[in-house]
């Protein structure tokens, strides 16, 4: 599941939000069809362009004109999830489906602002659209090796949500900004914009999933693995080999090492003991994975190959001196 959020794209969202909602009329216009595919929120199915527009673009009291008066969120579940959706609830029912997931994602968009009268979607102002199809641009391999060209359509299933957030709530009174990341080291600006976690954002986006639908998402297919995989830190790769084999197991501890996954990518845990601490918790037997062999010789490696590194950092350090 790939949940992304942004403050500029295709349209600049400093002004008008119409450059916007343009765009993504375009499936409706390339396709001329006598069902064009409305926009929807909590409250309506059939929602027109225009009052799109008119929604957002009049909900931006006390916001200076170089302020963001929108974001964009783009929710696109991956190949296997589609599959899923249109092997579970067929054609029509899957996009049905995938409507109603994009209002609880909006839910969970509301709640982690963590700012006191903003608990749902419904204290939003918000409209998303479903599309059908995506299409080549510059930035994708193909296009870069010339195998397609920029602008064409995509092969198989892309249906996907675009979905345009007001900056203000629905009283339009308080400011909301996904951008914030503060996490509360400014408190006074965190408690005017809400002290929002994209990454924790995205993660629930993927677990409401899994639990709507109930996908069988497996350890090497979340965010969380990729994450550590191209980002983390050598600690952080020895609790994910950890969680590997975790994994394996069934039961409990399976659905133990896809929670601890999450907790990895976050840097809770400063060594695999921390993480093997909270996890015995829950499930003794998790426990038992730094017994096999292999572990003990992968950690055995794995600590001689760090007392070298601090060895050379140290003669390093004392040959500057």
């Amino acid at each position: 599941m790939f949940i992304n959020i942004t403050d500029s794209a295709t349209a600049s969202n400093k002004g008008s939000s119409g450059g916007l909602v343009n765009y993504l009329e375009k499936e409706n216009r390339i396709n001329d069809t006598k069902l064009p595919e409305y926009w929807f929120n909590n409250e309506r199915q059939n929602i027109q362009p225009f009052e799109v527009r008119h929604s957002i673009d009049n909900n931006v009291a006390k916001l200076c004109k170089t302020d963001a008066k929108f974001f964009l969120v783009n929710i696109s579940p991956s190949k296997k999830e589609i599959k899923h959706l249109y092997d579970n609830f067929g054609k029509s029912g899957a996009k049905d489906e995938l409507k109603k997931y994009a209002e609880k994602v909006m839910d969970e968009y509301a709640r982690n602002f963590k700012r006191a009268g903003i608990e749902s979607s419904k204290d939003l102002v918000w409209f998303a659209k479903l599309e059908k199809h995506r299409y080549y641009s510059h930035e994708d391999k193909e296009v870069k090796n010339g195998t397609k060209q920029r602008g064409e359509r995509k092969e198989g299933k892309q249906v996907h949500i675009q979905v345009i957030v007001s900056r203000k709530d629905a009283t339009n009174k308080i400011k909301l900004s996904p951008m914030n990341n503060s996490r509360g080291k400014n408190e006074e600006h965190s408690l005017k914009l809400g002290q929002f976690n994209r990454v924790a954002f995205k993660q629930c986006g993927e677990a409401l999933f899994d639990k709507e639908f109930n996908f069988n998402r497996q350890l090497n297919e979340t965010m969380s693995f990729a994450n550590i995989n191209k980002n983390g830190s050598r600690e952080q790769q020895v609790q994910l080999d950890v969680l590997k084999e975790g994994a394996k197991l069934t039961g409990e501890n399976f659905a133990l090492a896809k929670t601890l996954v999450n907790e990895v990518s976050n840097g809770i845990f400063s060594t695999v003991n921390d993480m093997l601490s909270e996890s015995g918790k829950d499930k003794d037997g998790f426990l038992e994975i730094l017994l096999e062999p292999s572990f003990e010789t992968f950690n055995n490696e794995f600590e001689k190959a760090e007392k070298r590194r601090l060895r050379k950092q140290s003669m390093s350090e004392g040959l500057s001196r």
